[in-house]
């Protein structure tokens, strides 16, 4: 099932996606949620109902009449308004290419254990405008990941039952003004500013029964299952990332069950795949300078169109955009 969120009557809505046409959960049956946050919290009773409902309409016994094609609407995040939102760092070769090119050893911690960090669920967005602020085009970038969400409350998760936890699968581009990032991060204290002000998802959430074919085993030593699905991504029409989300080393259920450590997750929270390999201009722009000094770097600019597919998931579709303002934060800087 395809799980979409959008602007009706200028409120959220939640419908399912047929054949390129949305409806909304009444028509699949009267007693649906019509939010995705309601859905999340009610999903063991809801999701069936929802089901049954797609397959009526599928099978022409229940009138599709009430369907809106889906160019016609205003798409929102399928989950607009997370609990929170993880990202993990799952991919070893995005995490070693990008330390190779800095000139430093692969770090041995990525293969003991899973890691994450919290991002600004506030600043969730769906397909459309990216608005970024002056100090975010100093090396703006995209990050092509996958993401799920949780669909019961859970605490002290096993990575062995961690399956059922999840809703279903989505893209993700983990924004990042890496100039900021890198500065704030010597620090040791962080991503913050670097991140917090976008973080996209969508274009919907495709629930796991419908990914069921794609299923493969987790990578050797690990727990849980991974999917066979490519991961692409063009700027401006030019392609320039391709991956697996497959490729994980850390799998969704490892990963959740280090976060439900000692702590509940709730229906709605996000968590993200981390960076595929080659999947952000930053470790591309590494490489092609540890290969040619005079590599011309690229970073995202104001009119920029980023779109992400992978299998099965659909195609996420976004125009980064400059906000009217010459205001930096970067220029307050001390100098004591």
């Amino acid at each position: 099932m395809k799980l979409v969120s959008y602007i009706k009557d200028e409120h959220e809505q939640l419908g399912v996606l047929i054949n390129d046409m949305v409806y909304d959960m009444e028509v699949l049956h009267p007693d649906l949620p019509n939010s995705m946050n309601m859905f999340l919290n009610y999903w063991e009773e809801s999701f069936a109902q929802a089901q049954a409902g797609e397959l009526l309409l599928k099978e022409g016994t229940r009138s599709s009449s009430k369907g809106v094609p889906l160019k016609d609407l205003q798409l929102l995040a399928p989950v607009p308004f997370p609990q929170s939102c993880r990202d993990g760092y799952a991919f070893r070769q995005h995490v070693a290419s990008a330390r190779r090119n800095r000139k430093v050893d692969m770090i041995p911690e990525f293969d003991e254990f899973p890691i994450f960090y919290f991002t600004n669920h506030h600043s969730i967005s769906g397909p459309g405008d990216i608005k970024c602020m002056p100090d975010h085009f100093h090396k703006l970038d995209f990050e092509l990941e996958a993401s799920i969400v949780i669909c019961k409350h859970g605490r002290n998760i096993k990575a062995a039952d961690a399956h059922e936890y999840i809703g279903g699968l989505m893209i993700m581009n983990d924004m990042s003004a890496r100039g900021m990032q890198m500065e704030e991060m010597k620090l040791n204290l962080g991503p913050a500013k670097g991140k917090d002000f976008s973080t996209v998802i969508g274009p919907w959430l495709v629930t796991l029964d419908e990914l069921q074919s794609f299923e493969i085993p987790a990578k050797e030593n690990h727990t849980g299952n991974g999917w066979n699905l490519n991961m692409k991504c063009w700027v401006n029409g030019k392609q320039v990332s391709e991956g697996n989300v497959g490729d994980m080393d850390w799998t969704f259920a490892e990963i959740i069950e280090r976060a439900s450590y000692g702590v509940d997750l709730y229906p709605g929270d996000v968590i993200g795949s981390g960076t595929v390999g080659t999947g952000c201009f930053l470790e591309l722009n590494g490489t092609g300078k540890l290969n040619n000094p005079e590599y011309a770097e690229q970073w995202l600019q104001a009119g920029d169109v980023v779109e992400m597919e992978i299998d099965g998931l659909g195609k996420l579709s976004n125009t980064i955009v400059a906000e009217e303002t010459d205001w930096s934060i970067l220029q307050q800087k001390k100098n004591i």
